[in-house]
């Protein structure tokens, strides 16, 4: 008997009634994560990184694995699609509420600067205008300047996420944003706050955007 092909599956079913019959059904792969580079066959499930959908400017292996082990739960496991690029979409926080706006599910912020330090946030809901701050515990920041650190919820406060027409906020408590970004998506800022207790994301307190991406999981 020849070997079934990969991705059939025959199913066969009989009836008291009816006359027994065989089915082949063509089955769709799933193929939400891909292995890694350095992954054999037998690596655990840890070693595999999730699959771009699109091209990223900013993200590589490394970046990966460090984010794909520390973005919740609910989000692994499923491939990432790009929502917002400043290469594809233009540098205008109007453009990036405006991708969002069919979205229903966390995001990804992903930032390199102009001093190529790489950093960003996680948000449990997606960026849009509003009269007040939303998100949930979920939401984090994190930064690989010089190395990978996250900064989650302190408990402190729940300022996490809050948009307007001329800028973006992340964290706060009485004093500067944990992230700040401009509505040009082309200057920002990073300073301590007590939402994420974090230190500052970038080298420099205020940095200048050189690439943004911002993903989402499908």
């Amino acid at each position: 008997m020849r070997p079934v092909q990969q991705g059939i599956k025959i199913l066969y079913y009989a009836n008291k009634s009816e006359e027994p019959f065989v089915e082949i059904v063509t089955v769709k792969q799933q193929n939400k994560r891909r292995p890694s580079v350095c992954s054999s066959a037998d690596s655990e499930s840890d070693d595999l990184l999730p699959v771009l959908i699109d091209h990223s400017q900013i993200l590589n292996e490394h970046h990966l694995e460090q984010l794909m082990n520390h973005i919740p739960a609910r989000t692994q496991g499923y491939s990432w699609k790009l929502v917002y690029s400043t290469a594809q979409h233009g540098t205008s926080l109007t453009t990036l509420y405006r991708q969002m706006r069919e979205l229903d599910r966390p995001v990804l912020m992903v930032i390199k600067d102009t001093d190529n330090q790489v950093f960003g946030a996680f948000s449990s809901d997606p960026f849009k205008v509003s009269s007040y701050c939303y998100g949930t515990g979920e939401t984090f920041l994190y930064s690989f300047s010089p190395e990978f650190q996250i900064f989650r919820w302190s408990g402190e406060n729940s300022y996490f996420v809050r948009g307007f027409l001329d800028s973006l906020q992340m964290g706060g408590g009485g004093g500067p944003f944990g992230l700040w970004l401009d509505s040009d998506l082309y200057r920002g800022s990073s300073y301590s706050c007590s939402t994420f207790c974090n230190r500052p994301l970038s080298l420099h307190h205020d940095f200048t955007v050189r690439d943004l991406e911002v993903w989402t999981f499908v």
